[in-house]
């Protein structure tokens, strides 16, 4: 397959299943199925704080957060508001922390997972850190860190640092074949 194919099948996959990571800890989502938007929010977990004050809520102990196809499972969640008593930041960790949600009735559900996702509703960027891997129809990139803006459409993956010569620590992305499409061959 054409190395340019597969980048832009790659970027296009990486996009969606990146957002989906934000719209999971929003619970709101443009790319995710219609259905979702319109169903109950549901929110189970041992613990939950807020602060009037500081704007700091808190959820602890095994949270679960579903509406539709959306699932997310962390052990913490924490929603920051901004002065203007909106969401700011909301960061989920667990061991990891984990989410899924179906963007396509076609199919099969997007999946992620980090010891921590931080959304930023401020700039729009989600940062998955700590093992972070994000999944759907068996395509797949794993690293350290992931970072996407919704705004710029951009993804940026990175490895551990200092681990070279091995597929331990560096990023690693999975494009599976296609069997909806054939690619000309040279003799073709």
């Amino acid at each position: 397959m054409n190395l340019n194919l597969k980048s832009k099948l790659s970027t296009a996959f990486l996009k969606r299943v990146a957002l989906l990571g934000s719209l999971a800890v929003v619970s709101v989502g443009a790319f995710a199925l219609p259905s979702d938007r319109n169903q109950p929010i549901s929110l189970v977990a041992d613990r939950a704080t807020f602060n009037e004050k500081t704007g700091v809520t808190t959820y602890s102990g095994n949270v679960i957060i579903e509406q539709g196809t959306m699932k997310l499972q962390a052990n913490s969640i924490v929603a920051n508001l901004n002065s203007g008593r909106k969401i700011s930041t909301i960061t989920a960790t667990g061991s990891p922390a984990h989410f899924q949600q179906k963007t396509d009735p076609a199919k099969g559900p997007a999946k992620g997972q980090a010891q921590k996702i931080i959304y930023n509703a401020e700039t729009g960027i989600i940062t998955l850190s700590g093992n972070a891997l994000l999944e759907q129809e068996g395509a797949s990139i794993r690293g350290a860190n992931l970072k996407y803006s919704m705004n710029k459409g951009d993804i940026v993956a990175e490895g551990t640092p200092n681990k070279t010569g091995s597929e331990g620590g560096r990023v690693k992305i999975v494009i599976p074949p296609s069997s909806a499409k054939s690619f000309p061959g040279a003799s073709d």
